[in-house]
């Protein structure tokens, strides 16, 4: 396949599998497009081998499991060191995502969490000594994700 070509039946697959991939089977996917599933299991290993699918996340609820802080840090780093920092940043005991951004500042977003706000200190002060600026810090409340809907054909939307 050509790399950034997906066709109908690709696209299904990969918004299927956004939507519930642990609770979505082959079997449920091919039944809604009317074809055998094990079509849509030689396509999912395809997209799983391209690098297309390139993993299986849970989503936790982090209040739940005991750690009621959630927080976004902007951060600024120099250019040249952008990529490393925020490969190092993921080292961080508390560290849960980073987003390198194609900015000249405000360039690093990191989501922390944390028991209590000590712990969200001290995770500004690892990121800080690592040469990180932090330049805003916002508690999250509650994140909403949905699956990419630019997946779906047209007549899907519809629906």
């Amino acid at each position: 396949m050509k790399r950034g070509t997906l066709d109908e039946l690709d696209r299904h697959i990969l918004y299927a599998l956004q939507q519930d991939a642990r609770h979505t089977s082959s079997g449920d996917i091919a039944e809604e497009r009317g074809i055998s599933a094990s079509t849509v299991r030689k396509r999912i290993q395809r997209l799983e081998e391209e690098g297309i699918i390139s993993g299986y996340h849970v989503e936790i609820d982090y209040e739940e499991a005991g750690l009621p802080l959630h927080a976004k840090l902007i951060c600024s780093a120099p250019i040249p060191q952008r990529e490393e920092l925020a490969k190092q940043a993921l080292d961080i005991h508390g560290v849960e995502a980073v987003r390198e951004i194609m900015n000249g500042h405000d360039n690093i977003y990191i989501n922390i969490i944390g028991v209590d706000h000590d712990d969200l200190s001290r995770i500004g002060q690892e990121l800080y000594d690592l040469g990180l600026d932090i330049e805003d810090e916002q508690i999250i409340r509650h994140e909403y994700v949905c699956p990419y809907r630019g997946f779906l054909a047209r007549d899907d939307l519809e629906e």
